[in-house]
């Protein structure tokens, strides 16, 4: 898809963020390009769904984020005080606790959202991989050594134990949404993508980096899922390594590593809405220079995004609920329809042939399943009990 902007420099690409292309904005497309021939309501709606989802992704990470800063904590109360010490139950509830950790990353991001551009955080994104990789193993390992210790493997083919057959719906419906939520790393590979040189084709390179990507992070999902359920039974915590609390070092050392692949992997999804907001809107605003590329527009408006998805985490500090419907609500419209949408247009697929048919089934099965993962993760988010 990239192949043709081969002569382009780099800095000219990150000008012309994936965000403003689907927006349906000055942006220079061919009628013959896939992205314009699907139409621009879509284009404006695949839009919208992305920014939604975009900014989606800093809540979760600032969720997260404050819930690994919070295991540390009590990671170190075990070992001080023991499993039974009130300061175990200090750190591990509260909302005031999470909303001090909240506040903590939202200020480090405030900071780090002052990085220019993609082509500026390539040290940070290499960084968050880094991190990313040593806590799933951690995790993975863990989880596999407390299903040993323990003896026995917990919980039960049916999953978790509820009281009523409603709440187990609603709970299904919650996971579909969280599994929609684990590959988020289709909203900005068109983004990665522009940040690619060539030869080979981007397209190709970033074909491989997919597969790879795919396989990788779902042996880990896979495994430190099984291993967690299999060992903590009904009793899983949604951040899986906030479930341990010995050895104190490696679980603190895996959530610390959670929070530092979160600040790198915060501005990955972060930029493009930046990109777009300073691109659109940014034109007539007077550019008063602070410190470097730093200008007052910028740091207001990147401060301002930060401390809303900050704001938006402490007032709803449900973790597996907000994962879910964040998820389940900009799937389809993101992973499945547009895609395809433009896969039929580039291709020239004629309606109502087989091939037509059997893509337009897949599709309107996703958005079923999409429309069921949405209403039971909102359940969550917005119950009775929860407000």
């Amino acid at each position: 898809m990239g192949g043709g902007r081969t002569g382009r420099g780099r800095g000219d690409r990150q000008a012309e963020p994936l965000l403003d292309k689907l927006s349906g904005s000055s942006y220079d497309l061919s009628e013959e390009h896939p992205v314009k021939r699907t139409g621009e309501k879509s284009q404006v709606l695949s839009g919208v769904f992305l920014g939604f989802s975009l900014f989606g992704n800093s809540v979760v990470y600032t969720l997260t984020s404050a819930a690994s800063m919070r295991a540390i904590e009590r990671a170190n109360c075990y070992h001080r005080e023991g499993h039974g010490a009130p300061c175990c139950a200090a750190a591990g509830g509260g909302g005031s606790s999470d909303a001090y950790y909240m506040l903590m990353f939202g200020l480090a991001q405030a900071a780090l959202s002052q990085i220019p551009d993609f082509h500026s955080m390539a040290w940070l994104s290499v960084f968050a991989a880094a991190m990313s990789f040593s806590y799933s193993f951690i995790g993975f390992g863990l989880g596999a050594a407390k299903v040993i210790d323990n003896g026995v493997i917990k919980g039960a083919i049916g999953g978790v134990s509820l009281v009523s057959p409603t709440q187990k719906v609603w709970r299904v419906a919650q996971a579909l949404g969280d599994i929609a939520f684990a590959y988020p790393f289709s909203l900005v590979l068109l983004e990665i993508e522009d940040t690619l040189g060539s030869p080979p084709a981007e397209s190709e390179t970033m074909k491989a980096a997919s597969r790879a990507s795919i396989a990788v992070t779902t042996f880990f999902y896979l495994g430190c899922g099984c291993f967690g359920y299999a060992a903590f039974g009904d009793g899983t915590p949604g951040n899986l390594l906030a479930g341990f609390g010995e050895p104190y070092w490696l679980v603190g050392l895996a959530n610390l590593c959670v929070v530092l692949h979160l600040l790198g992997g915060y501005q990955v999804y972060a930029q493009p809405m930046f990109a777009l907001v300073e691109r659109r809107f940014g034109a007539g605003v007077a550019e008063i220079p602070l410190l470097g590329r730093v200008t007052v527009a910028r740091l207001c408006f990147r401060t301002a995004n930060v401390a809303a998805a900050t704001a938006v985490a402490v007032w709803f500090p449900y973790f597996n609920q907000v994962v879910g419907l964040i998820g389940a609500f900009t799937f389809w419209p993101l992973a499945i329809h547009f895609p395809v949408q433009m896969y039929l247009a580039q291709g020239k697929v004629a309606p109502w042939t087989r091939r037509w048919i059997a893509i337009q089934a897949f599709s309107a099965a996703c958005l079923i399943a999409c429309g069921f993962a949405s209403v039971g993760s909102a359940m969550g988010v917005f119950s009775p009990e929860r407000s």
